[in-house]
């Protein structure tokens, strides 16, 4: 199935009555936007014995992703559909996350406390994640992925392309990590553009936003509740006692059928 939530788009892969396993050539051969189908990220749903369906995300260079935000309020959107109830439960790599029925077709999902020390996020050694040492001092904050969220005065001004390329793989970032332009623009209201580690620029991201959302009250810029305008669209994100909860619009786009042609040699 093809999914977007505000133009970040995935592919989903429904497991729970069979399928073949996926492995980074199929992931890479499915994000190639020519010759496969085209995502920012990957998911499949499983079955799980503890939540109602348990996730795994996958990169379109094929690596794997801890966290997907927009994923995993689209799944959530699609298993409340398919099952009418208003609450489920999801494991993904974070732990179990719960999500809701928003109303109005929005979906809510909490993405799980932030990780806030440096050795969780994580980084190469200890230091102050509110101020990393790096020009533009950024904040880190870890959402099941690293993040690295610069406060600038113009989103527009940046070369979001070359601006993210370089510090995806700063070496203060053993993992690498999703990078995020973002300008207080009014009372708890946030532009943000994004780069996602293992994609690229992308209209949308769900962990980034929370991570960007965190940074932001953390230094003092907005209080815990603030909707952030994204390439894509607005989504709302707020802090709260139990987790950062993701509020926003998810669309299905199509369901299909991967051909044998198409599958030869991936599996």
């Amino acid at each position: 199935m093809k999914f977007h939530g505000l133009g970040n788009d995935f592919v989903v892969i429904d497991r729970r009555s069979g399928g073949p396993d996926m492995t980074a050539a199929l992931a890479r051969a499915l994000g190639d936007r020519h010759r496969g189908v085209g995502f920012d990220q990957l998911a499949v749903i499983d079955c799980d014995g503890d939540a109602d369906v348990g996730l795994v995300f996958y990169n379109a260079d094929g690596s794997t992703a801890g966290a997907c935000g927009n994923a995993t309020r689209c799944i959530a959107r699609y298993i409340m559909d398919e099952t009418g109830t208003p609450t489920l439960t999801l494991r993904t790599e974070r732990g179990i996350l719960q999500a809701r029925d928003s109303g109005g077709g929005l979906t809510a999902v909490n993405m799980g406390a932030p990780l806030l020390d440096w050795a969780d996020i994580p980084l190469a050694h200890a230091m102050d994640t509110l101020h990393l040492p790096i020009e533009g001092a950024p904040t880190a904050t870890g959402m099941g992925n690293p993040h690295c969220t610069f406060f600038v005065d113009d989103v527009g001004a940046v070369d979001l392309a070359g601006f993210g390329a370089a510090h995806e793989h700063h070496p203060l970032f053993p993992q690498r990590t999703n990078v995020q332009v973002a300008q207080i623009i009014g009372a708890n209201h946030i532009r943000m553009r994004v780069w996602e580690r293992g994609v690229g620029v992308t209209l949308a991201s769900g962990s980034s936003s929370c991570a960007t959302a965190v940074a932001a009250a953390r230094r003092g810029l907005t209080g815990r509740a603030v909707r952030i305008d994204l390439d894509g669209g607005p989504i709302d994100i707020e802090w709260r006692d139990d987790g950062v909860w993701m509020t926003g619009a998810t669309a299905h786009v199509f369901t299909g059928t991967l051909t044998a042609q198409f599958m030869e040699g991936l599996i």
